[in-house]
């Protein structure tokens, strides 16, 4: 796992700012620096060695000297790709798969990130036509962030590599406030900074002579078959297996992340590491590690667990921003940080379960009871009808059932998050921070394309491109890597993808609460009876609990008061949600979060405008 920064000039690249922006990345490869500068184009390269410990240098040239290669990421299929190409002449220097990488290129030009089984982001210089070429894996699981700025043009694995830079111009994108109090997350394509966008999941591009041209080389489409659950579950076994046997390729020890879940326990007995890792919180219902130490006695290996106190997760809370480069209000971002930071004491590499939920159907937000389905069922005029009448009437138990199931779930739902509505927004922000765009506008282009989809298919087709890549992959790789520790995700793979996509989806959920269903019956020889019907839990987090504390809420109150805070919201209204959380009238800390959040980011990248001392990353 590497990271790489760089930018296209038309003037001689400035070499001092090249060191400077490699160095604010060190984190991502603290094992080895790499440095490429012509005329035109600088790359500079931070390598964390996992395969070849020896060679595999960055970036990395092509015989002929035509081609640069920066690349961050792992090929699974990397040795047969390999012997493709030695059949087809190509002789390799080194056993690591960015070699192969560059030689697929110089072999099948764009059409080689087609055939990149991995996760991965990745630029190649072309110092003939001057052309530079960019990939990110389908899923988004490697970041890669661009910015064209006048005749500067800057790319990345992540963005605050762009600020050392004097051509960049640090501007805060005010439209993308109003997204992420909804979805939690920066939601637009445009990232937080203004002119800095992320190259979407899936694409790849060139740039030249100041034209940027981007395509999809890669698309999602649901294919249900007519195979029953016995068979589809005995794929999922078959194909899960040979993906962790996949992603355990490394000449450093690998170990596992493990809650208490299925997804990471599936993992886990798969891979059977030497070491599992495990956090938790003294709050009571807010620690798995008990439950996770239990499987890995079961199982015979070794669990390492931390407990996470409140004054550890509110000092870190910058450092976290920092490392997220855009806002991040997801709870479970904070013990991440913490679990990687436990597994980087001892390994360089981790299996961990993000995707199988995207994958399988494993959001209990996917899951609606048989008389929610019957009534679904009813022409839509008919229960139009019905919530008109009843919206009218005082409140009644089961009111809000008749009211949701009469709108189209593109109407009622954005994802795994939904944190502040449309009128909440415009309450909350202040008039140079609203926008006459809703959330629809951001969901509507991916419900269109699947609009003839059942529900549950739309609902996981918009979280595989939202909510996957922008909030659960995003804080898994800046959080392991802020502490330079490689995460590898086996659910997210293209062949366990194939079998995910044809599996229809009245097999995926059982019972009231039941998810992913294939998925546990697949478990069924692997894990014992008890983990096979455990809930999904995640990182759960006592903010709610913390926040009432006098301690902490004073914190909260003492930072929404901030001068600066004025100029995004409207803080009486933000001290009144404390007020309710506090006192017990709502549960609010949701809400506070992401904005808290918010404004230690803004701290964290804009000190000049909330006049504190600049941030310096621990």
């Amino acid at each position: 796992m590497c990271g790489f920064t760089g930018f296209l000039s038309r003037s001689t690249p400035d070499v001092t700012a090249l060191h400077a922006m490699g160095d604010s990345i060190i984190h991502r490869g603290p094992d080895e620096e790499g440095y490429y500068t012509d005329d035109h184009c600088a790359i500079a390269h931070r390598r964390l060695s996992i395969i070849d410990l020896a060679h595999g240098h960055q970036p990395m040239t092509s015989p002929d000297g035509r081609y640069i290669l920066a690349y961050n990421g792992e090929v699974y299929n990397f040795q047969t790709l390999r012997t493709q190409l030695q059949e087809l002449g190509h002789t390799f220097q080194t056993t690591s798969d960015t070699e192969v990488v560059l030689h697929g290129y110089m072999e099948w030009g764009a059409e080689v990130t087609g055939k990149l089984r991995g996760m991965f982001a990745f630029v190649i210089w072309d110092t003939q036509t001057k052309t530079l070429y960019g990939a990110r894996d389908p899923f988004g699981i490697k970041p890669f962030y661009y910015a064209p700025m006048g005749d500067t043009f800057f790319f990345g694995s992540e963005l605050k590599s762009f600020l050392p830079h004097p051509d960049f111009k640090k501007e805060l994108n005010r439209e993308a406030l109003k997204f992420y109090l909804t979805f939690q997350y920066s939601a637009l394509d445009e990232s937080f900074f203004k002119g800095v966008f992320r190259l979407l999941p899936g694409h790849h591009f060139t740039y030249r002579d100041g034209k940027l041209d981007m395509s999809a080389y890669y698309t999602f489409s649901f294919e249900p078959d007519s195979k029953s659950l016995e068979e589809h579950a005995q794929e999922i076994r078959e194909v899960v297996t040979e993906s962790v046997e996949a992603h355990q390729i490394s000449d450093v020890e690998v170990g596992a992340f493990l809650s208490g879940g299925i997804d990471s326990s599936v993992i886990t007995a798969l891979s059977h590491p030497d070491k599992t890792y495990s956090v938790g919180f003294a709050n009571k219902g807010f620690d798995e590690t008990s439950e996770a130490k239990a499987l890995c006695e079961e199982l015979g290996l070794k669990n390492i667990s931390k407990t996470i106190t409140a004054e550890e997760f509110f000092d870190i809370l910058p450092t976290i921003q920092y490392y997220a480069d855009e806002p991040n209000a997801n709870l479970s971002t904070v013990p991440l940080y913490f679990l990687s930071k436990l597994a980087a004491q001892d390994v360089k590499v981790v299996l961990s379960g993000e995707g199988s939920d995207e994958l399988f159907g494993g959001y209990i937000t996917y899951h609606t009871t048989k008389p929610y389905r019957a009534y679904r069922k009813l022409p839509l005029p008919i229960r139009k009808a019905v919530a008109g009448v009843v919206s009218k009437l005082p409140p009644f138990h089961g009111q809000g059932f008749l009211t949701k199931a009469a709108k189209p779930v593109e109407d009622t739902f954005v994802g795994q998050a939904f944190i502040f509505d449309n009128d909440e927004v415009e309450q909350v922000l202040t008039p140079a921070y609203r926008s006459s765009r809703t959330w629809k506008d951001i969901t509507a282009p991916y419900f269109a394309r699947v609009k003839d989809a059942d529900d549950l298919t739309k609902m996981q087709y918009l979280d595989l491109h939202l909510w996957q890549p922008l909030d659960i992959l995003r804080k898994a790789d800046r959080m392991t890597m802020a502490n330079s520790l490689e995460l590898r995700v086996p659910y997210l793979d293209r062949e366990v993808w194939k079998v995910a996509r044809s599996i229809p989806s009245n097999q995926k959920m059982r019972g009231k609460s039941t998810t992913k269903f294939p998925l546990r019956q697949a478990a069924v020889p692997m894990l014992p009876d008890d983990w096979i019907k455990r809930p999904k839990v995640g990182f759960p987090v006592p903010f709610i609990a913390w926040l009432k504390e006098e301690k902490y809420y004073n914190w909260a109150k003492d930072l929404i008061n901030q001068d600066y805070v004025a100029e995004f919201f409207d803080q009486k209204y933000l001290l009144d949600l404390l007020e309710q959380h506090y006192s017990g009238k709502a549960r609010t800390h949701r809400k506070l979060y992401t904005v808290l959040s918010f404004l230690i980011w803004y701290q964290v990248y804009f000190p000049e405008a909330c006049g504190v001392a600049p941030y310096q990353p621990k």
